[in-house]
């Protein structure tokens, strides 16, 4: 069969699950979508594309197809946070698209649906390594953003607790360590994902850095973070100073922003560390401030917001490659600190979710070699990847 019989196989294969693309959701989202209309006749659209790009208006008629997210949203909610390889793709593709799945779905609907007057909801992304949870993170943060909420996003927590540059003892408590260098690019990267949140929000109380250096009483937020910035010596302190304002004022009547508190690899919070004293003695996750802190947003004593998190086996230092489950990675004393929480399974793709993807990588050269676009290779691919989407990708930039 040639490879274009074969592309023409797969694109009917997967039309039936796409006929209603066009159709209307929402009152607010089908109103853009009739205007969009009137401005200007749409290009014809690949089986494996949404037109919906925005996260709010898409549902599970959208699972398995790819939105594309705008470059100011990349630039401004993801100066952190996106796989390195989807980094990649981004300049090889030269495009931000990601695929709708349910996981996603899953979260956001959660999210459109909960009481923010209660306390704080928590939500764990769990599944094989490779299975696409950043990536479903990412999709919920997007959503976020799109609403108008304040993302406060670790991307990485097991980089907190390994290969630190620079332990220093704390100049608040002498029984922890500060890591400034993290701290201030965390500060960096938030300042600049929130920087319109940072004016309006107004300090509570006065915080001193030095016998001449402090931070009034009613100061906006953003004065906070520059202090990090510009003195990195007190940047763990001032992450535990937002973190700490965030979370008594999400909520309030007079606040005026929902918090999404995003942690990918939160069970590196709860497990070992590889950062050594100077007697050569391990680190306790818990003796590092930027840690110490990040636990008390773990807590949903706060209200006004969500937390969101992930699982990472990269995260999780000591313990078997083959652990994905909760109880597995977090441990007791991370699973107990989390519970209750909303465990939301990422699979490996469906049936579905490969075509979509597998048309997708042909449709931006990824996969160029010839055998890769025939039905058996296309069996071949998925012996070999087992249709798990990181696995897929590494062996189609192969071919």
């Amino acid at each position: 069969m040639s490879p274009i019989m074969a592309l023409h196989r797969l694109s009917f294969r997967l039309r039936p699950a796409v006929t209603h693309v066009r159709s209307l959701h929402t009152s607010g989202c089908g109103q853009q979508q009739e205007a969009a209309a009137v401005e200007s006749e749409p290009e014809p659209l690949s089986v494996f594309r949404t037109r919906e790009n925005d996260p709010a208006c898409q549902s599970e008629r959208q699972i398995g197809q790819y939105y594309t997210l705008p470059s100011a949203d990349i630039r401004t909610l993801f100066p952190h946070g996106l796989p390195r390889r989807y980094q990649l793709q981004m300049k090889t593709f030269n495009e931000a698209s990601m695929m709708v799945r349910q996981p996603a779905l899953e979260v956001i609907s959660y999210l459109k649906a909960a009481n923010y007057s209660k306390p704080s909801l928590r939500y764990l992304f769990y599944g094989l390594k490779g299975s696409g949870k950043t990536m479903s993170l990412c999709h919920t943060l997007h959503f976020c953003y799109t609403q108008g909420w304040l993302v406060l996003h670790v991307p990485d927590a097991h980089i907190w607790v390994k290969n630190c540059k620079e332990l220093l003892p704390s100049s608040y408590n002498t029984s922890r360590f500060d890591q400034p260098l993290q701290a201030s690019e965390w500060l960096r990267n938030f300042r600049n994902t929130n920087e319109h949140f940072l004016s309006k929000i107004k300090t509570r109380q006065r915080y001193s850095w030095t016998k001449r250096e402090f931070t009034e009483e009613g100061s906006p937020l953003v004065q906070l973070v520059d202090q990090g910035i510009s003195r990195v010596k007190s940047s763990s302190d001032v992450v535990g100073a937002v973190m700490k304002e965030l979370r008594a004022q999400s909520g309030q009547p007079e606040s005026n922003f929902r918090l999404a508190v995003a942690v990918d690899g939160v069970n590196a919070l709860w497990g070992r560390s590889t950062i050594r004293k100077e007697d050569k003695s391990p680190v306790d996750p818990e003796e590092l401030t930027l840690v110490h802190n990040l636990k008390k947003l773990m807590t949903n004593s706060w209200t006004g917001g969500a937390i969101i998190t992930t699982l990472s086996q990269t995260g999780s230092l000591f313990t078997p490659k083959s652990s994905y489950l909760p109880q597995e990675l977090l441990g007791e004393r991370g699973f107990d600190s989390l519970d209750p929480f909303i465990p939301v399974s990422v699979p490996n793709y469906s049936e579905k979710e490969f075509e979509s993807c597998y048309l997708y990588y042909m449709d931006r050269q990824w996969l160029q070699h010839p055998q890769g676009r025939t039905e058996e290779g296309k069996k071949e691919i998925i012996f070999l990847s087992n249709r798990n989407p990181s696995m897929l990708d590494r062996i189609c930039a192969f071919l």
